[in-house]
């Protein structure tokens, strides 16, 4: 989610948590240092006031456009038997409780 909401360019950290539901900051802190370290994401500090920080995606990370849209592609294609399957998952695990 973090390598989409950055392909339309640089991202500050408060909008990167507004796009990714459901993460901490401590979990997008680590998450984004970690892609940063796998060179994936670019980091840019802003030498002003207020302090200002961007996330790229660099040509590294751009190569995951495709594979992303294709596993996109893949989900919307088979959305139904991915959730039958849950469902019927559920099923087995309240018979076994």
């Amino acid at each position: 989610m973090i390598v989409i909401t950055l392909s339309s360019g640089p991202v500050r950290f408060g909008d990167i948590r507004s796009s990714v539901e459901g993460i901490s900051g401590k979990v997008l802190s680590s998450t984004l240092r970690d892609l940063e370290r796998d060179g994936i994401v670019s980091r840019t500090a802003y030498d002003e006031m207020p302090p200002r920080v961007e996330y790229e995606l660099p040509p590294l990370g751009q190569t995951l456009h495709d594979p992303l849209r294709a596993l996109g592609a893949w989900a919307e294609d088979h959305i139904e038997q991915v959730m039958q399957a849950r469902d019927n998952f559920d099923e087995v695990a309240e018979r076994r409780l």
